[in-house]
């Protein structure tokens, strides 16, 4: 694996780490209630890796939900500054999803997919004009 990309998501104080190799299996952008609830903001960016090339670094604290799609998630954040660094989903028990904004990098790839749209906040349109796949399975 030399050579090949490392980056690090970090919470806001620095604590709870996630040091993911390689380039992200899905960056999305979610509009869901429950995205929206965790970040504060009208969407979230989200990156899932493979499982094994995430390596975690910190304490965390967990918290799970039931999803739209029924399926659980375990959201872990850190137990200082609150930030949510990295989720679980029993959907999708090989991937790690990472908040795709921790990596602190503008540079970092855009979101090639979008899901739950319906949630979408209509000052967004714009945004939602970009040309990504979508995904005629989510209610959007």
């Amino acid at each position: 694996m030399s050579g090949e990309t490392i980056r690090v998501a970090a919470c806001q104080c620095g604590q709870l780490k996630a040091h993911c190799t390689g380039d992200a299996a899905r960056i999305s952008m979610c509009h869901c209630l429950a995205c929206q609830q965790r970040t504060g903001a009208p969407f979230s960016a989200n990156s899932r890796f493979p499982r094994v090339n995430v390596r975690i670094e910190g304490e965390s604290r967990q918290w799970s939900r039931t999803a739209d799609t029924g399926n659980g998630v375990a959201h872990h954040f850190c137990p200082d500054c609150g930030t949510t660094v990295y989720w679980d989903l029993a959907g999708f028990p090989d991937v790690i999803a990472v908040a795709s904004g921790l990596f602190a990098d503008p540079a970092y790839p855009a979101p090639a997919i979008c899901v739950w749209e319906r949630h979408r906040h209509p000052w967004t349109d714009h945004i939602a004009a970009l040309p990504m796949q979508r995904w005629p399975g989510a209610p959007g």
